[in-house]
């Protein structure tokens, strides 16, 4: 549950501890000298190693790793002190055995409590954001059914997203549960955003007021946070749902009412059509941000270069900077251009050229015959 380092560092706390017991003793009798060297050198291999871990069989292989691995080192140091052969198949077999079998059952207490403890600390294991990614959610299902254009855009901003995590070495498995369910709240009222229109009527040139269509695109931060608590969401994926958008100016219907006003002789407030916040907190959610903002703008561009693809990126880029939704983020300036960069390269992917069948590679045969005859 802790980064490699704080639990190497918990580990060697322990130890220390045990082997102060033992000297102020001045006898093992606390613990026994091989049994702590054994203990410690399984504890400090899964604290190095269990952060990796992506799935729960990997858990249980790490498990029959630590296992050996305390057996093995129990046998070698017993075995240097023993002094009779005979104490080998006596003694040292069955207490290396004992050793090894340990690492197996702390195992399955591990793979048994640790669903319960990831939620009753509201933790976020490698482990339990590869299970919260899998489309087979009920959250994800839904949005997939109810809002299919806000889906997709949703697996091409993580796609952006992701690729930037991991050339910043963010926690990539953080920002692809995070850009799953960013998006959540436009189940509230799917039509209410283009994406999910598919060439259909706008709803919102039919409401034909720019406060009620803002009220309507603001909603999907709140009503999304509302279903990410309804299910159980951890604050650190609950997180991305505000702070993807932050306070930025939903500028459409902004300097629509602003026409409006004008000719209307009335004020507004800009704060009417800004999001409440909070700006990004984190690095990942920041990453996010600046994906979300470009996604719809990168499938605009159909035949353009990846110069033009850049220029377009950085401008959005600028604009966010300057309007200081990233103060907080944690990202620096020169980390902009990097991130620029990778999700040109994630569109050139998604855009790339294909090749032009001839009309006739496309006609059934029966169609070729018929048009012989």
């Amino acid at each position: 549950f802790y980064n490699p380092t704080l639990a190497a560092t918990q580990v060697s706390l322990l130890t220390g501890l045990s082997v102060y017991s033992n000297v102020a003793t001045g006898t093992a009798e606390v613990i026994p000298w091989e049994s702590l060297i054994a203990g410690a050198t399984g504890g400090l291999l899964a604290a190095l190693i269990a952060g990796r871990l992506r799935s729960r069989e990997e858990l249980a292989l790490l498990g029959g790793g630590v296992g050996i691995m305390q057996g093995t080192v129990y046998f070698t140091i017993t075995l240097v002190g023993s002094a009779t052969a005979g104490t080998i198949w006596s003694v040292l077999l069955p207490g290396a055995a004992i050793f090894g079998v340990s690492g197996l059952a702390w195992c399955i207490v591990a793979l048994g409590i640790s669903p319960y403890l990831e939620k009753m600390f509201d933790l976020i294991t490698p482990i339990r954001l590869s299970e919260l990614s899998n489309p087979n959610r009920p959250l994800l299902k839904r949005l997939a059914t109810e809002a299919p254009g806000t889906f997709q855009h949703t697996l091409f901003v993580s796609s952006l997203a992701e690729a930037a995590a991991r050339e910043l070495h963010a926690n990539v498995e953080l920002v692809r549960a995070g850009t799953l369910y960013h998006d959540i709240g436009k189940m509230h009222d799917p039509m209410g955003f283009i994406e999910n229109q598919m060439g259909g009527p706008n709803k919102h040139d039919e409401i034909n007021d720019p406060w009620k269509s803002a009220d309507i695109i603001k909603k999907h931060v709140s009503k999304g946070l509302v279903m990410a608590r309804k299910h159980n969401l951890p604050k650190a994926l609950q997180d991305f749902i505000p702070e993807h958008q932050g306070t930025i100016l939903i500028s459409y219907f902004y300097f629509q009412a602003k026409q409006k006003a004008r000719a209307e002789g009335v004020d507004i407030e800009e704060k009417d059509f800004r999001y409440d916040g909070p700006i990004p907190q984190s690095r990942e959610t920041g990453i996010v941000m600046l994906a979300d903002a470009c996604e719809a703008a990168l499938r605009s561009l159909k035949d353009a270069t990846p110069e033009t693809a850049l220029n377009m990126v950085n401008k959005i880029f600028k604009a966010r900077w300057q309007d200081g939704q990233l103060v907080d983020s944690g990202l620096r300036r020169e980390e902009l251009s990097i991130i620029a960069e990778v999700f040109v390269r994630v569109w050139q992917q998604y855009n790339h050229q294909r090749i032009a069948y001839p009309k006739g590679a496309l006609e059934s045969n029966k169609d070729k015959a018929a048009q012989s005859r």
